[in-house]
């Protein structure tokens, strides 16, 4: 997980998500109508949409807007038909990477995916190439300043959770199995403990360490895969530097 941890935390010091706020917006809606399509339009009963209603909430998306994105999915609204889709491929370095789209036109989505990681020293694989080396699960983080050690860590494991680590960056990390993960998320809401970031991700099961013009191909990659529009995730498995990321990132 080191990759998605260091990323993680520098793009929030950098201040990157305020920037690219617009396109926070479209991708939070994009995955509120899909979500509610999936599994309805109550957040209460449906665990991903009150996931996206929450990360909608936390970038001050106006409420109009959250109301709207889910009645297009419970096609209460006509809106686009967005499908979801994984593509996989390799990174520089032999670096694993698992992209999440969501599209309305996936022979577009795929063209483009494809000349990204062309341009970037990476190609695009087959269906499977990859995604066996990822596990579906809850990630959340709190920051070190915010909360102590010891205690956040009882109370993650007394909730369910199945990790917690304090290692090198400057964040907790929470892990949870997939169905753990928002009875934990709550613990830690109900015991007032200020939540970095919470969300279900896939962990790799291994890393791969990369360095000098592999490190800086592969950000390259993963800024621009995150940029594209129709991406909603992407999930590798580099491990770069924590100084290394944060110079390349500058």
């Amino acid at each position: 997980m080191s990759g998605h941890s260091k990323w993680s935390t520098i793009k929030r010091k950098k201040g990157k998500l305020d920037a690219q706020r617009g396109a926070m917006f479209t991708k939070v809606i994009k995955e509120i109508t899909v979500a509610a399509r999936q599994g309805g339009g109550d957040p209460e009963a449906n665990a991903r949409l009150r996931a996206a209603v929450n990360a909608a909430k936390a970038i001050n998306m106006p409420a109009d807007n959250i109301k709207r994105a889910i009645l297009k999915g419970t096609g209460e609204l006509p809106g686009a038909s967005y499908e979801e889709v994984y593509y996989e491929g390799y990174g520089p370095g032999g670096v694993a990477v698992l992209v999440l789209a969501q599209t309305d036109n996936k022979n577009r989505t795929v063209a483009e995916v494809r000349h990204i990681f062309t341009r970037h020293g990476g190609n695009l694989g087959e269906a499977g190439c990859v995604g066996w080396m990822f596990h579906k699960r809850g990630y959340i983080t709190v920051d070190k300043d915010k909360a102590s050690e010891e205690k956040l860590m009882d109370l993650a494991i007394e909730s369910g959770a199945s990790d917690f680590r304090a290692d090198d960056t400057q964040v907790y990390e929470i892990y949870t199995e997939f169905n753990d993960f928002e009875k934990v998320r709550l613990a830690l809401e109900r015991s007032a403990v200020p939540i970095a970031t919470a969300e279900i991700t896939m962990i790799p099961q291994t890393n791969v360490k990369i360095e000098g013009k592999e490190a800086e191909q592969m950000i390259k990659l993963y800024e621009a895969l995150e940029e594209h529009d129709d991406i909603q995730k992407v999930y590798a498995n580099f491990d770069i530097d924590e100084k290394l990321l944060e110079q390349l990132t500058n």
